[in-house]
């Protein structure tokens, strides 16, 4: 990691799409592919960095994503559920 960046605990997040885009932006649909996320309820670990949290930060209402330490062990970071 570089010296200016903040070091964090987590490794990686673990991101479900729990939520359809259909009826959404197509923007949204588009951040909800680029992160790696095809069909409701897939599950993708991505690197836990600046680009990923600013795609999950457009589309919350879409997403469930928990942090998953080096240890394998998960943390709750948000959910949908939790945005209404």
């Amino acid at each position: 990691m570089s010296s200016h960046q903040p070091s964090r605990t987590a490794q990686c997040l673990r991101i479900t799409l729990v939520k359809s885009p259909t009826g959404y932006a197509e923007r949204q649909k588009r951040t909800a592919r680029a992160l790696g996320l095809r069909r409701l309820h897939q599950t993708v670990e991505q690197a836990d960095t600046a680009v990923v949290r600013g795609m999950i930060a457009k589309i919350p209402h879409l997403l469930s994503v928990e942090e998953v330490s080096a240890t394998g062990v998960a943390s709750h970071v948000a959910s949908h559920e939790e945005v209404k």
